[in-house]
């Protein structure tokens, strides 16, 4: 379960981004975080896997103080967590398969099974066969698939995205949207900040919703 517990943050020059939040997520949902620009989505999101700690309040997983956990400790408890961020961006220089192998390498997993996590990964996404391809060959849709699949090679048991459908057609947008809910079908909790809310709304996820760093639904 992920527990936000009277959350605020606030910045350098004293903007609060959030004011007090407090929800859970229990363990296998389905939540969308919603809400205006600067409602304080993204920064919520990110209190999970300590891009962002509070300052106050208690953000916790499965029992966890994330908020408290030394820097070296951070590594370790991410390997759990599949992220889709805004700002994570492929390595152009390598092709795909190395993109998604790429977590793997970093945490020292064994070649020959990181090989096949990784080949699944791209299955799983449908990029199967698609692996020498560079990034940049890609559509707009397969770059999002392929950072997705780099996102749950490790197996994670939460998944969490932060704008995953902007930019993209509604086809593609759709696309996307029907891997996030076979993800949570198999059992994986599964955490959107969303502008489009229509993409998913056939999934009928929680709705989350923020406003001016407050919860509001």
């Amino acid at each position: 379960m992920i527990r936000f517990e009277g959350v605020a943050k606030r910045y350098p020059g004293g903007h609060d981004a959030l004011a007090g939040v407090s929800l859970d997520i229990e363990q296998g949902e389905f939540a969308l975080l919603i809400g205006h620009s600067g409602a304080g989505k993204s920064t919520l999101i990110r209190m999970v896997p300590v891009l962002e700690r509070p300052s106050a309040g208690r953000v916790s997983v499965n029992g966890v103080d994330v908020g408290s956990l030394k820097r070296a400790a951070i590594p370790y408890f991410r390997r759990n967590l599949g992220l889709v961020l805004q700002e994570q961006t492929l390595l152009t220089d390598r092709n795909a398969f190395d993109n998604v192998m790429l977590p793997l390498a970093i945490s020292g997993h064994p070649a020959r099974d990181a090989a096949k996590r990784a080949q699944t990964a791209l299955e799983r996404v449908g990029l199967a066969g698609r692996g020498k391809e560079m990034p940049l060959a890609l559509s707009g849709g397969e770059q999002q698939r392929l950072a997705i699949a780099r996102a749950i090679v490790n197996k994670p048991s939460i998944l969490i995205a932060d704008e995953p459908t902007a930019f993209l057609d509604l086809d593609y947008a759709r696309e996307i949207a029907e891997l996030f809910r076979s993800f949570n079908q198999a059992g994986v909790t599964v955490i959107v900040a969303t502008h489009d809310i229509g993409v998913f709304a056939d999934y009928q996820p929680r709705r989350i919703e923020l406003a001016g760093g407050r919860l509001v639904q």
